[in-house]
C-alpha cells in the first residue's frame, strides 16, 4: 500500500478534532438548514417542473404526431406502401439513439442546460414544422431521421438534469411528474389532432395532417425559447438562490449520496466517466429492463390504428385514445408517489408487469367493444414503470456526475433501440387482434421482469459491502481515500468526518 494511503488510514484512526455530534451533523442537515431546504425545494419545483414538463409534452406531441398523421391522409398524399410507413416509425430512433451518449457528455461538459436544452427543443420544433411540407418517402424519411437527432438531447439530458437538483427519495414523484408530459400528450396530442381533422383539413389548399404538423411545430419553437431564458442551469449558478441556499442545494445532495456531487477536475472527465458508466453492470441491467418496458410500450405508436379496429371513423377513434391516458396521468403519479413514500423500487417495477400482460391478453384474444377498449387502459400500466425506473437509474448510478450522464444516455440509448424494430411486427395482416406484436410486448414485459429481478439481488449485495465498509477497522483503498478527500473538500471539514457521512448509505431496491 503506498504511503500516502498509510498515512491517510492512520489520520482516520486518530481522534477526530470534532465531537460526536458534530460528526453527526455533517450527515444530515440542521434544522436550520431543513427549513432552508423546504424553501428551495418549493422554488425549485414551481420553476423547473412546469417548464420540463411542458417541453416533454411536445416532444411526445411532434414525435407521436406520425401515428395521427396516418389517419389524416399522411399515407396517401406521399403514397407510402408496404412497410415504408413503418421505416419512416422507427428511422427517428435511429438518429435519436446515435446523438444519446454524445449528447449528454457534451451536456455535462458545457454547463448550461438551459441553453442546450432551449436550442435543441427550438430546433425540433423546425423541423416539425418543415415535415409539413415534405412530399414522398424520401422526404419523410428524411425529416423523421432530422428530428431524431436534434429530439436525442432532451430526455436524457433532462433525467441528468433532474437528479443535479433532486434526492433519491424526491426523483420518483417528480420523474412521475416529467413523465405525465408524454401522457397528456398520449391524451390531448390526439385530442388536437381530431380538432385540427374536423376544422381545418383544407384550409388554404393543406391536408390536416400538414396543419397538425405546423401548429405544434410552432408551439414547440416558441417554448424551447422560454426555456433557453428561464431554466435554471445548476443550484451553483441560479441567482434566484442566496448563498445560503446554494450551500444546502448542494450539501444534501452530497449527504443523499454520501459523497460530493462534483467531477474529477481535467478535460478527461467525461470520458472517464463514460468508461465508469460501461463498467458498471448496474448501467446494462438497467438498459435491457428499459428496452423491455420501452418495447412493450411501442403499442403507443399504433394507438390510433388499435383504437380504429373498435370500428368508429377516424375522429372518434383519435378521441377514444384520451381517456387510457388521462387515467394513467393520476395513476402514475400516485404509483410514484407511493414509491417514494415506502422507499422501494422493485415492487413497483414488477406489478405493473402483470396488469399489462392481461390487457394484451384482453385485446388478442377478445371482440367485444367493453373488453378490448378496457385493455387499453391495463396495457397503459407500462407507463407507471418509468417515473420508477428514471428514479431507480438515478439511485442506482448516483456519482459522480459524468458517469450518471453517460449511464443515462446510454440506456436510454439501448432502451429505445426497441423503437427500430417493434414497429415492423405491427403487420395489416394481423389486424385487428395484432397477436404478433402484442405477443413480442408480453415477451419484452417478462424480459424487464427478470431484469428488474437481478438488479434487486445485485443492489442488496452491494448494500452488504457497504454495511462492512463501516467496520471502523476495515483498511481502505486508495480509491476510498480519494472520495473521501474530495467529499471533505467540499464540506469543509476533515476526512474522519467526512467517513462518517458514508455511514447508514444504502442503494435503494
Amino acid at each position: 500500500m503506498a504511503e500516502g494511503t498509510l498515512r491517510d488510514q492512520e489520520l482516520i484512526g486518530e481522534k477526530s478534532d470534532v465531537t460526536h455530534q458534530e460528526l453527526i451533523h455533517h450527515g444530515q442537515l440542521s434544522e436550520e438548514e431543513l427549513e432552508i431546504e423546504m424553501r428551495l425545494r418549493r422554488k425549485i419545483d414551481w420553476r423547473i417542473m412546469p417548464l420540463v414538463i411542458l417541453v416533454y409534452l411536445m416532444n411526445y406531441i411532434d414525435r407521436n404526431n406520425y401515428a395521427a398523421a396516418k389517419l389524416q391522409g399522411l399515407v396517401d398524399d406521399l403514397h407510402l406502401v408496404g412497410d415504408q410507413y413503418q421505416v419512416g416509425l422507427s428511422i427517428l430512433f435511429v438518429g435519436y439513439i446515435l446523438m444519446q451518449v454524445p449528447s449528454n457528455l457534451l451536456l455535462n461538459y458545457a454547463g448550461r442546460p438551459s441553453w442546450y436544452l432551449g436550442f435543441f427543443t427550438m430546433a425540433w420544433g423546425l423541423v416539425s414544422a418543415c415535415t409539413s411540407q415534405v412530399k414522398s418517402y424520401s422526404g419523410i424519411v428524411a425529416c423523421r431521421f432530422i428530428l431524431g437527432i436534434v429530439e436525442a438531447p432532451f430526455f436524457a439530458g433532462v433525467l441528468f438534469y433532474l437528479s443535479k437538483w433532486y434526492t433519491k427519495e424526491e426523483l420518483a414523484k417528480r420523474m412521475a411528474i416529467f413523465y405525465s408530459g408524454s401522457l397528456i400528450s398520449g391524451a390531448f396530442g390526439n385530442l388536437i389532432a381530431a380538432g385540427i381533422l374536423n376544422g381545418l383539413d383544407g384550409n388554404i389548399g393543406m391536408d390536416a395532417w400538414q396543419w397538425l404538423y405546423i401548429i405544434e411545430g410552432v408551439i414547440t419553437v416558441f417554448i424551447g425559447l422560454l426555456v433557453a431564458l428561464i431554466l435554471p442551469d445548476f443550484p451553483n449558478t441560479w441567482r434566484a438562490f442566496s448563498p445560503e441556499m446554494k450551500r444546502v442545494a448542494n450539501r444534501r445532495l452530497a449527504i443523499d449520496a454520501a459523497e460530493a456531487d462534483v467531477d474529477e477536475t481535467g478535460g478527461m472527465s467525461q470520458i472517464h466517466g463514460m468508461k465508469l458508466a460501461f463498467m458498471d453492470p448496474k448501467t446494462y441491467m438497467l438498459a435491457v429492463a428499459y428496452m423491455g418496458i420501452t418495447g412493450a410500450a411501442g403499442f403507443q405508436n399504433f394507438f390510433p390504428t388499435l383504437t380504429k379496429t373498435l370500428g368508429y371513423n377516424e375522429i372518434i377513434s383519435l378521441l377514444l385514445v384520451a381517456p387510457p391516458y388521462v387515467f394513467m396521468v393520476f395513476y402514475s403519479y400516485a404509483h410514484c408517489y407511493t414509491s417514494d413514500y415506502i422507499g422501494n423500487r422493485f415492487w413497483f417495477l414488477a406489478y405493473p408487469v402483470f396488469f399489462s400482460i392481461a390487457g394484451f391478453i384482453i385485446f388478442m384474444t377478445t371482440n367485444s367493444f367493453g373488453p378490448r377498449y378496457f385493455s387499453f387502459f391495463l396495457m397503459n400500466f407500462v407507463f407507471a414503470q418509468n417515473g420508477t425506473i428514471y428514479a431507480w437509474i438515478s439511485n442506482a448510478i448516483p456519482r459522480p456526475p459524468a458517469k450518471r450522464a453517460a449511464a443515462f444516455a446510454f440506456i436510454n440509448s439501448i432502451g429505445n433501440s426497441a423503437s427500430i424494430w417493434t414497429p415492423f411486427t405491427y403487420f395489416p395482416s394481423s389486424a385487428p387482434h395484432y397477436r404478433p406484436a402484442l405477443g413480442i410486448c408480453i415477451g419484452l414485459e417478462v424480459l424487464a421482469l427478470a431484469m428488474f429481478l437481478g438488479m434487486r439481488v445485485y443492489l442488496q449485495m452491494q448494500n452488504k459491502q457497504l454495511a462492512r465498509m463501516e467496520n471502523e477497522n476495515a483498511m481502505l483503498t486508495q480509491k476510498d481515500m480519494r472520495m473521501l478527500q474530495k467529499t471533505a473538500e467540499f464540506e469543509g471539514i476533515n476526512i474522519a468526518a467526512a467517513r462518517v457521512m458514508q455511514k447508514g448509505y444504502r442503494f435503494m431496491t
